[in-house]
């Protein structure tokens, strides 16, 4: 029997280095962005053609405390039951046992956080700005007004990306910035062995009107 000839398109195209237990999603090697627990790369959904970020969140420094498994857990059932045109979506999510990281699937904004983009494109309307407001300001609404109520830990043009063609701009919300925080935790703890650093640092004096007030700075 002939053997199949390989195309030359085949040989090109780029190889995955990961893919998820469904096989669905593809994760490719180029690094989009990094902390001290996660790291995100850009992956490719094979069912819908689309392009998408695999997030990665190592779980070592997690395994002495089932408290803190239990919070990102929970956070992580929270964030895939929101849907909103303004709020990065969640699509998948699975642990790896074997390498000890918890896996996310999330919607990728082609012209990056809005940081980027204002460096980017200086010249910008007073109309624009107003679009912008105007997207933030329901994002944040629908969090503020989902039951259990959903406060922002940290908005600021780094966790607002952007959909340049479209002109769609969405919120990085919940668990990413406390996943942050508790990067920041886990270098104190390493430094000053208090175990309960990670606690004050994730149960900061908040309200919806914070995140409200803070908008303003993503804007300005």
């Amino acid at each position: 029997m002939p053997g199949v000839n390989q195309d030359q398109s085949d040989k090109d195209s780029e190889p995955f280095v990961e893919i998820d237990p469904t096989g669905r999603y593809g994760r490719y090697s180029e690094l989009l962005g990094s902390g001290a627990v996660k790291k995100v790369y850009r992956a490719f959904d094979q069912e819908e053609g689309i392009e998408v970020a695999w997030n990665q969140v190592k779980l070592r420094n997690l395994s002495n405390d089932p408290s803190m498994i239990d919070r990102l857990y929970s956070e992580v059932r929270l964030l895939r039951s929101l849907t909103n045109k303004n709020i990065i979506s969640l699509y998948n999510v699975w642990r790896d046992e074997e390498h000890n990281t918890l896996n996310f699937i999330t919607e990728v904004c082609t012209s990056g956080n809005l940081r980027e983009y204002r460096k980017k494109h200086r010249q910008v309307s007073i109309k624009a700005l107003k679009n912008w407001s105007k997207q933030i300001l329901k994002g944040l609404d629908y969090f503020h007004t989902h039951d259990p109520c959903i406060i922002h830990r940290d908005l600021n043009c780094s966790n607002v990306f952007v959909n340049g063609n479209t002109g769609q701009y969405r919120l990085r919300l919940v668990i990413w910035e406390w996943l942050r925080l508790w990067g920041r935790a886990i270098q104190r703890i390493q430094s000053s062995g208090h175990r309960n650093s990670w606690r004050r640092s994730c149960t900061r004096n908040i309200t919806p009107s914070s995140s409200t007030y803070t908008h303003s700075g993503c804007v300005c």
